[in-house]
């Protein structure tokens, strides 16, 4: 059974492709599997996201709302890497939980909040890019920013509790100890699972559909206004065709549109890498012939924690000009953000300005209509 599967509590060893019926064995080379992604990902994670947070905090310019939720997000996406991949690669390794009993409840518990948070603060960036969007006048108040990152937090916290009293140190046979999941029979499992989807990933995907299908309508609404401004006025001037290249009568600004580009491709990650995880946990909680030996199944356990690793990435590719002080030392890395902040300049006309202060540089970015991205 793959790391995240038993990260939810099914009932069985946490450890991969150990199932309730055999506890006491697995397949090795599954396991060789596990834990070569488990290392990439764990290396993926930890360097994209610190990369992340590092470039935040040397941005010289004053902190958007939008740097403010990247920032949480990347120290969620941490929480994933070092609290969940990394105990997973671990036990992996060693086939079976060594640690006391406190020791194992709070190890699936550190699991499941970092879960919970990276889907919530996912879930606020996305309601700030449609608010952002639908209501642009808008007043920006951080206090309220901040409250709304904590209790998200809190919430993540709450709702991990379960799986304190769900796990425990247990003999699984001939003596043999592992951190292990008990239910109520013959429900509890089923409610369990069914919760876990629900909050982490049905709920959060409805919010997440109905917060771009407004940005959708609301450019769309944005495209039509442009488009009957600009043949209104097209007859009083000389040349309609420089007219049409003017960007004075739009309501959404080219760096708005850019960071809600970036949004949804992060939102778009996170539904590829965790529908097939929660397809199936569903099907092995709800049917107990569900093929949980069968590889398509460990793929999909396995596509789960590619999400802490690749949001990062996408970052950078949408903000490559953020990332260059952090890439300088960085050879391989130098090339490809050179290369994406060369194509946003290209494609969405911004100015990136290098500002030189002694030894150090500052980066201040603005959009072709002069306002900064919010």
């Amino acid at each position: 059974m793959s790391a995240f599967e038993t990260a939810l509590a099914f009932n069985s060893p946490h450890s991969a492709n150990a199932t309730a019926a055999h506890p006491l064995k697995r397949n090795d080379e599954v396991a060789k599997a596990e834990v070569a992604v488990l290392v990439l990902v764990l290396l993926l994670a930890l360097t994209g996201n610190l990369c992340v947070l590092r470039a935040i905090r040397a941005a010289k310019t004053r902190q958007s709302r939008m740097l403010y939720f990247m920032r949480h997000l990347s120290i969620a996406d941490l929480v994933v890497a070092v609290f969940q991949v990394l105990p997973q690669l671990i036990w992996d390794i060693t086939f079976r939980f060594y640690g006391p009993d406190a020791l194992c409840r709070l190890v699936k518990y550190a699991q499941v909040v970092g879960m919970f948070a990276s889907t919530y603060m996912l879930v606020l960036m996305s309601i700030d890019r449609c608010l952002a969007v639908c209501q642009p006048l808008r007043p920006v108040r951080r206090g309220r920013d901040r409250v709304c990152v904590c209790t998200s937090w809190l919430l993540s916290l709450i709702f991990s509790t379960p799986q304190v009293y769900i796990f425990s140190l247990r003999d699984v046979g001939d003596g043999v100890y592992d951190c292990w999941g008990d239910f109520v029979q013959p429900w509890g499992a089923k409610a369990y699972i069914t919760w876990m989807s629900i909050s982490i990933y049905i709920l959060p995907v409805g919010v997440l559909s109905v917060c771009y299908g407004l940005i959708c309508v609301k450019i769309w609404q944005n495209f039509n206004l442009k488009t009957r401004r600009e043949h209104v006025l097209a007859p009083s001037v000389n040349d309609a065709r420089n007219l049409c290249r003017v960007s004075s009568v739009r309501l959404i600004s080219k760096a708005k549109i850019r960071t809600v580009k970036m949004t949804f491709v992060v939102v778009l990650a996170y539904i590829v890498c965790w529908t097939p995880f929660f397809f199936v946990q569903m099907w092995s909680a709800w049917d107990d012939a569900a093929p949980r030996e069968d590889t398509a199944f460990i793929i999909a356990m396995l596509l789960a924690s590619l999400n802490s690793c690749c949001n990062p990435w996408i970052y950078m590719f949408f903000a490559g000009h953020m990332f260059q002080g952090v890439a300088s030392g960085f050879f391989c890395c130098r090339r490809y953000v050179a290369a994406s902040s060369c194509s946003q300049h290209h494609n969405n006309s911004s100015a990136c300005a290098i500002k030189k202060d002694g030894s150090h540089k500052t980066l201040s970015h603005t959009s072709s209509t002069g306002e900064p991205a919010h």
